[in-house]
This record gives structure tokens, sequence and C-alpha cells, in this order.
């Protein structure tokens, strides 16, 4: 019964996305509107579309699930997350306006050079289809975990649904689409984690009063970390880290730049980022609250919780808060999944078709406009293949927190985009473009080889700051070939 319960959710839910989708794709379908929206979107919209994009189906769970061993020091990465918005906003912003991208690795080509171009584009289409596939992974895991097991369906087959589902209602207008599907399943999720809240309140029989204290005076409160050093949580290894990690995987990402680009101005433009990037710390504090909740709940009911973190709100979802919070919970993931995982193949489709194929956004003539749209859509359904592939991959290798696993890849794979970037804003040297590739190759190698020197020979656990160590070995590496005059 629960499953058949689950399942009518997911129908009707699609429904919706169909419907809108429908609406938004009448007046236009073709490269302009899949790729930059008609440069006609407003930045509320898209700002709002934009905290779907960012916190995914893995925020959902895993968030509520760290606290057990971390307490709440997420929030220190969360605090950085802000500051990172600010240089996206001001530093940036007006850097894709100006030279008015499609997608922004068009700047290391007017920079650097075609090597440097196809380098940066290259990097983001291997972070952005592993990391998205990775988010995507966990939302199929407890899909198939709540429904489609009891009635003996495989994990692929369970896979490729969803990603044909995602397909369905983006390959017409893509970003055109995806703004408002993403807006409104930000709404969805958003309303579902205060209701998922409010219903654990309810179980422990608190008020808001009760919940603050209860929260306060629990173990896992504990937000800052001054003292250790070594430790991954330190607080300022935490900041620095969110604050670049926000840089790279939202400022140097195609993914999460294409919706402000949509955007006709570049002041409008920074409202948008100023306003989602302030939106972040509430969410993801309330998301921290609830995992407090959950090990309070989990404590004073005796339910042994499951070894691997990301599992503990889907199965005291699923198992003891009743069909109500069940239903509330996969309308959130699923919201926070889909909006997500449909903003990253729309980028992916658009950076392989612009930067790789040198597809035009506005066609010459009916006949090529009709070529290329051709062309984007069966890019569109072979990336969508890939999506796939990956998704069953990482179930084969399996990872008991994903959201520190993509952070751990984007450390290694965003690195070489953090030193381009700010290599090329920052200095005027210009490096010889032949020899940029094997830069960027050498930087997450050396990087990998520092990582286990120091934690093999002086106990040093190096956290995400390896990101910072990743862009400065680039930079170093790009002044080494510099062009000598």
């Amino acid at each position: 019964m629960q499953s058949v319960f689950i399942l009518i959710i997911i129908a009707v839910y699609f429904a919706v996305l169909m419907l809108v989708s429908y609406l938004t794709s009448r007046k236009g379908t073709g490269n302009d509107a899949f790729f930059r929206a008609n440069k006609s979107s407003k930045w509320y919209v898209v700002a709002v579309a934009m905290i779907g994009t960012s916190i995914s189906g893995v925020t959902f769970v895993s968030v509520p699930g760290m606290v057990r061993n971390l307490d709440m020091t997420y929030m220190q990465m969360v605090i950085g997350f802000f500051f990172g918005y600010l240089v996206i906003a001001y530093v940036l912003l007006p850097l894709y306006y100006r030279l008015n991208l499609t997608t922004i690795y068009g700047y290391l080509d007017q920079r650097y050079g075609p090597k440097s171009y196809k380098t940066g584009a290259w990097f983001f289409l291997l972070s952005k289809i592993v990391g998205a596939a990775a988010r995507l992974y966990l939302v199929a895991f407890i899909l198939q975990t709540l429904v489609f097991d009891a009635w003996g369906i495989p994990f692929m087959v369970t896979v490729i649904g969803i990603i044909l589902i995602i397909w369905l209602y983006s390959y017409k207008s893509g970003i055109k689409t995806i703004i408002w599907t993403d807006w409104l399943q930000t709404i969805f999720f958003i309303t579902a984690l205060t209701l998922i809240v409010w219903q654990v309140a309810l179980r422990l029989d608190l008020d808001f009063g009760g919940m603050v204290k209860v929260i306060s005076e629990s173990p896992h409160s504990r937000i800052f970390v001054f003292d250790d050093w070594t430790s991954t949580q330190n607080f300022f290894k935490q900041f620095f880290s969110g604050m670049f990690i926000t840089i790279v995987m939202t400022g140097l990402d195609q993914d999460q730049m294409q919706k402000n680009l949509t955007i006709r101005t570049l002041k409008d433009a920074q409202k948008n980022v100023v306003s989602y990037g302030l939106a972040f710390a509430p969410i993801n504090f309330l998301f921290l609250c609830l995992g407090v909740l959950l090990l309070i709940f989990a404590e004073q009911n005796a339910i042994a919780l499951p070894a691997i973190s990301d599992n503990i709100l889907p199965v005291i979802a699923s198992e003891h808060l009743g069909s109500l919070v069940l239903g509330i919970f996969v309308v959130g993931i699923v919201a926070a999944a889909f909006s997500s995982a449909d903003s990253a193949l729309t980028a992916l489709t658009t950076s392989f078709c612009v930067d790789i194929l040198h597809m035009k956004t506005v066609s010459q003539t009916k006949e090529e406009e009709r070529k290329d749209i051709r062309t984007r859509r069966i890019v569109h359904v072979v990336i969508s293949a890939v999506f796939v592939l990956i998704i069953l991959l990482i179930e084969a290798i399996g990872s008991d927190s994903i959201i520190n696993a993509i952070y751990k890849l984007a450390s290694y794979t965003y690195g070489p985009l953090l030193g381009l970037y700010f290599f090329g804003l920052y200095t005027k040297v210009k490096p010889m473009d032949k020899f940029v590739p094997w830069v960027a190759i050498a930087a997450p190698v050396l990087c990998f080889v520092t990582e286990v020197t120091m934690k093999q020979w002086f106990g040093y656990q190096v956290g995400y700051e390896l990101l910072l160590l990743n862009g400065f070995i680039t930079g170093l590496g790009l002044w080494a070939i510099r062009m000598r005059r």
C-alpha cells in the first residue's frame, strides 16, 4: 500500500511538471530559448529557482544525517557560502555580462586561447556529470527502497525512468522551462522541509519555544570549532572552503550561471545572486535542526539508527512518522532532486553544443536552425544515457555520505577552473595556450600526492582546503608556462 501511495504522488508530480513544460515551450523551442531563455527571465523568479538548483536531494537527506557525526558544524561552511556569492555577484557577473557570453567558458577563449577554452569546458562537463549523477543516485536509491523493490523492479529500470521523466519536460525549451519548473520545485521542497520539522516536533510534544530549547541544549548543537587545527571541521578551513566552493561550483559552473545569464541586465542578475545567497543560511540551518530533532526522536523511541548517515531521515520518515510525513518527504526529496538534475542536464547539453560543437545561439537560416535543434536533441539524449551509466557505477561503488564525496570531487575537478579564472582576472600574464591542458591535469595529480603525503607523514587530514591548493598550483603552472617577450 505504501509503494502505491508514493507512486501516485510521483505520477501527480510528474503531470504538474509536464503542464509547466507545455506552457513554457509554446512560444519557443529554438536554441536561444534552450540556452538563454531568450534573455527575458525575471531576477526574483530565477532567485527562487536557483535555491532549488543548488539544494539537491542530497542536501535533503545528507545534511540532517551529518549531524550525528559532525554536529551542526556544516553551518561554518554555509557562512562561507554567502561571501562566495558576493564574489560571484560583483567580480564574475560583471565579466560575463560585459563579454555577453552564452556559456561562461567563452571567457577562457578570449583570455588564453582555444586550448584553454576547451580545457575549461571539459573540466566542467566531467565535474558536473559525475556530481549531478551522484546527487540523483541517492534519490533513485531511496525511491527504489521505498517503492520499486517491493515490485521486483531492477534499480536500472528505476534510474532510466527518472532520467526519462526529466528529459521529457526539459528537451524542448531547456533553460526556459527549467527556470519555472525549478521555481515550483523550490516552493515544494521548502514547504516539505518545514512540514517535516513541524511533524517531528509534534511527536516530541514540543512547541516552537520547546523546540528551540531542546536543540540548543543538545550536544549536537555545536556549530563552531576553533580549537582543533588538524580537524577538517576547523572554522577557518570550513569557512574559506565554503567560500571558494561556492565560487567554483556556482560562479565557475555553467549549470549554476546559465540561469543568471538569462536575466537581461547585470544589476538584476546581481540582485538575484545576493538574494538567493542570503536564503541559504536559514534553509541549511533548518535542515540541521531537523537532524538534531531526528536524533532526539530516535533516542526517545529507542529506534536503532542505520549505519549510513544518509539513511537516517528516509528510515525514520518511512517507518516511524506515518503516511502523511512519508508523502511530504517524497514530495520534498523528488522536488529537490529534479530541480538539481534537470538544470544539470540542460547545462551539460548547452556547454557541449556551444563549447565543444561551437553551435550558434541564433542560427542564420531556417535549415541551419532545424539542423542545430536536431543535433542539440541528440546531445541531450546521449548525456541522459551517460547519466544512467554513472549512477549505476556509483551504486556499485557506494558511499557513506554522498555530499562529502561531491565536495571532495569538486576540490579536484574545479580547482583548475579556479586557478584559470583568478589567474586570468588578477594578472596580465599570457600563458602559452598549448600547455594549459597539461597544467590543468597536473594540478589535481599533485594535490592527490600532497593529500596522501600529509596524512601518512604528518597525520594531517586534508579537507576541502584542497580546492585552494589545487587552484594555487594551477596558477603557479600558468605562470611557469608564460610567454616570453
